[in-house]
């Protein structure tokens, strides 16, 4: 009997709990991006994120996680945390065509080494208020940006601009873009997750990507030739919240986000991006590909012409707009030189 009544007992601890788990959220916040689940930025940054806030709040806040871009398209996830769709995204800013063409001065050539010092330049430049301005719409969280991006074709080295001639390249941004075309490629735009069946179907020749892309969108299963020409651009990123959302939040659970907010979260998504590169090359290795890293990099002298050119005509444009693309291109630099 007193067994009966023990297990009876533990079975209703058991049941009290769980109902307790399951309604001690206050707040549930829908958080929307373009990996995979079992990509390394879904696991260790951003479930991560999602984790510390619910732990710090107590569980008062849940954090619903949508992956795969299953609330919004890769080009939309900005727009769905404008419009309500989401309250948290993780967006790429080149997808939005000409909303951050600020931000998007961190992708020239030649700036950044790797995703940590990337992330220290782009996340400055932010809390500087040098591109605050083109993010009147959300409530950034922190941004960051991938390591440096290589070129990954089928099975051809790409030595000098000249052997990009004619190839269909997936380009992440209108930057990249920029880039491709001045070393006489075809830039194709779309988002990373839509490459593999671009390659797999010779839509493209080949991809635009960090080490880390070709790991999470399983590109090492089909390029087999990599090139790297240093610094050649990276991509800017972020994490934002919709201002909405931020402020149904009481002011002690705001403390809570805010907290969660901001360079340090910068640093954990550089870090990890660069610990996902490494992977992605490891991958890449151990399956007998072929490489090449061109000496000298952005400053190697059949390249360099081509990205000044680069980087000059997207400066100009912006500043033909009233932009001061100069001013935060000249700040990125000297950031790029404190910035570890």
């Amino acid at each position: 009997m007193f067994r009966k009544l023990l297990i009876a007992g533990v079975m209703t601890s058991a049941l009290a709990v769980s109902f307790n788990q399951a309604q001690a959220a206050d707040y549930t916040l829908r958080f929307s991006h373009q990996w995979p689940p079992v990509a390394g930025m879904q696991k260790d940054l951003f479930q991560v994120w999602a984790d510390t806030i619910a732990k710090e709040s107590d569980g008062r806040i849940e954090v619903e996680m949508y992956p795969s871009a299953t609330l919004a398209a890769p080009p939309a996830q900005y727009e769905a945390v404008e419009d309500g769709i989401a309250d948290v995204a993780a967006a790429i800013q080149g997808y939005t065509a000409n909303r951050f063409p600020l931000t998007q001065v961190v992708e020239l050539p030649g700036l950044i080494k790797n995703a940590a010092h990337g992330s220290c330049i782009i996340q400055s430049l932010y809390d500087e208020g040098l591109i605050s301005d083109e993010y009147k719409g959300t409530r950034p969280l922190f941004l960051f940006t991938h390591g440096q991006g290589l070129l990954h074709t089928g099975d051809k080295l790409i030595a000098t601009p000249d052997d990009l001639a004619g190839l269909r390249i997936r380009r992440p941004t209108s930057v990249v873009a920029n880039i491709l075309e001045a070393a006489g490629a075809q830039p194709l735009g779309m988002p990373a997750p839509e490459s593999y069946q671009a390659m797999q179907l010779e839509v493209i020749d080949g991809v635009a990507l960090p080490w880390e892309g070709t790991l999470a969108f399983r590109l090492n299963e089909l390029a087999k030739a990599h090139t790297s020409v240093g610094d050649l651009y990276t991509l800017s990123f972020l994490v934002t919240m919709n201002e909405d959302s931020f402020e149904d939040l009481p002011e002690d659970l705001q403390d809570v986000i805010t907290k969660n907010s901001g360079m340090a979260w910068s640093e954990k998504a550089g870090n990890l991006f660069d610990a996902l590169d490494a992977k992605g090359l490891k991958q890449a290795q151990d399956a007998g590909h072929t490489f090449l890293t061109v000496e000298g990099g952005v400053d190697n002298p059949a390249w360099k012409p081509v990205l000044d050119k680069a980087t000059e005509t997207y400066l100009a444009d912006l500043e033909s707009r009233g932009l001061p693309a100069r001013k935060v291109y000249a700040r990125a630099k000297e950031l790029a030189a404190t910035c570890k």
